[in-house]
């Protein structure tokens, strides 16, 4: 059999098949593969680095494949009847860290059944996997998570879980390291609006109505065009510590409750775990908010900022406003976990007739709106903690509490006034989105993470 298909894909009977033959072939065949798959099926089963597989490379890398296959089929198939039927894929996600509905394990299971019974047989799941390199369900698993790669500047996203194929085989941390430089090459990117934000939240008044433009030429005027990026370097520098002790405390949390993934359970773990991130690196928040505002001169870089922090106003400087950034967290992750879910799930209802996987485009759209919802309900937090971080630096500002800020704003400004800055923030959010996606992609590809 492997030989009859070796000839039908070897196209110019060289006796090798290359990439651009077994994409042809097997679109030819009618047989299912993945994006990308064929140039990965020749560049693990080419042992002579001939960028091609002969007939003893091909059926060698067919024999490794089957056994993969064959002993996922029946890690799944729980009740050894031969057959998988949508229980047990429920239940194997279950297994994995994945609560879902019969509904959805139903429609991953029709993407396999060629039969229509509704159930897979080992043949079925064979002809589905053959020519793709996913072995197993974590692909699929991928697909109905919230993926948190997605860097829109904001420390509130519920960290990415893995699952324990990851841990041991080391690929989390390959993960994390391209989520933060994803993160890092995006906030650079969108810092100009980061610090517009920032100055109209702090400056913005009725009486000192900051536009884009103007805003712009008064920061230019002031510090040159450099001065577009203050605050960028802490706010860089924060992503790696924090994605670390974010992803700890996340894991300590699953160890704890291993169950843990419905959407409510896993928003509860997660708030504990960004709120665990924020307490050990809010006064880097606090350095980043006070970099971004200064004037030319005023710090020659962050350690001279914290030391002159600490000299004049003394160590609890560096939580003001700690309250408020805590206290976001809930809105942010709560709203962006429940709109994620109830988009994903609505399109993949209304569009997805024969797949389970709803396609990049539809999950950044998913992430991009839901961040966008998170970050709305708890913008007026976030306002209130960048002012209560930056009162030193306004001038003739009073100390006050979280409470008596909020009155104040309401009554000078109206609740409108909770929302100075929302403009610049929302023009970041799709720029951000886009690089920090392109340059995750090709992190990935670099540190060697199939897709």
């Amino acid at each position: 059999m492997r030989g009859e298909l070796f000839e039908k894909l070897d196209a110019n009977k060289d006796g090798k098949v290359d990439v651009a033959e077994l994409k042809e072939g097997l679109s030819a065949l009618g047989i299912a593969f993945g994006k990308g798959d064929a140039q990965k099926i020749v560049s693990s089963g080419d042992q002579d680095n001939d960028e091609g597989l002969d007939i003893n490379e091909f059926s060698k890398y067919l024999k490794e494949h089957e056994k993969k296959l064959l002993l996922t089929f029946k890690s799944l198939d729980k009740n050894n009847d031969g057959r998988i039927d949508y229980m047990e894929i429920k239940q194997s996600l279950a297994d994995m860290g994945m609560d879902i509905s019969k509904e959805e394990a139903e429609k991953i299971l029709q993407t396999i059944d060629v039969d229509g019974t509704m159930t897979v047989d080992w043949n079925e799941w064979r002809e589905h996997f053959l020519f793709n390199t996913a072995t197993n369900l974590e692909d699929i698993i991928r697909y109905w998570k919230h993926s948190t790669v997605l860097d829109i500047g904001d420390s509130l996203t519920i960290p990415d879980e893995f699952t324990e194929e990851e841990k041991t085989t080391g690929v989390w941390w390959k993960q994390l390291a391209a989520g933060a430089m994803a993160g890092a090459v995006s906030r650079t990117g969108t810092a100009p609006l980061d610090r517009m934000k920032v100055f109209m939240q702090v400056h913005g008044s009725k009486t000192n109505k900051i536009s884009l433009v103007g805003g712009f030429k008064q920061m230019i005027k002031e510090g040159g065009v450099s001065s577009l990026w203050r605050g960028n370097g802490t706010n860089v520098l924060k992503i790696a510590p924090e994605t670390a002790i974010k992803f700890m405390a996340y894991e300590q949390v699953r160890n704890n409750q291993p169950s843990l993934f419905v959407t409510h359970e896993r928003f509860i773990a997660g708030s504990l775990a960004g709120a665990t991130a924020q307490t050990a690196i809010y006064p880097m928040e606090v350095m980043k908010t006070r970099l971004t505002l200064r004037k030319t001169g005023q710090y020659s870089g962050m350690f001279d900022c914290a030391k002159k922090i600490l000299k004049k106003e003394g160590v609890k400087a560096f939580y003001k406003g700690y309250v408020p950034n805590i206290l976001g967290i809930i809105p942010y992750a709560g709203i962006d976990l429940a709109v994620y879910e109830s988009l994903k799930n609505a399109w993949l209802a209304r569009y997805a007739k024969d797949t389970a996987n709803p396609g990049i485009l539809v999950l950044l759209a998913c992430g991009t709106i839901s961040s966008t919802c998170g970050q709305l309900a708890s913008y007026p937090l976030a306002l209130i903690r960048t002012r209560m971080q930056a009162a030193a630096s306004i001038e003739g500002s009073e100390q006050v509490t979280m409470n008596r800020l909020v009155k104040k704003i309401l009554e000078k400004e109206g609740f409108f006034g909770l929302y100075r800055g929302i403009l610049p923030n929302f023009m970041k959010v799709i720029p951000a989105v886009s690089i920090s996606y392109v340059v995750y992609e090709y992190m990935r590809t670099g540190l060697g993470i199939s897709k």
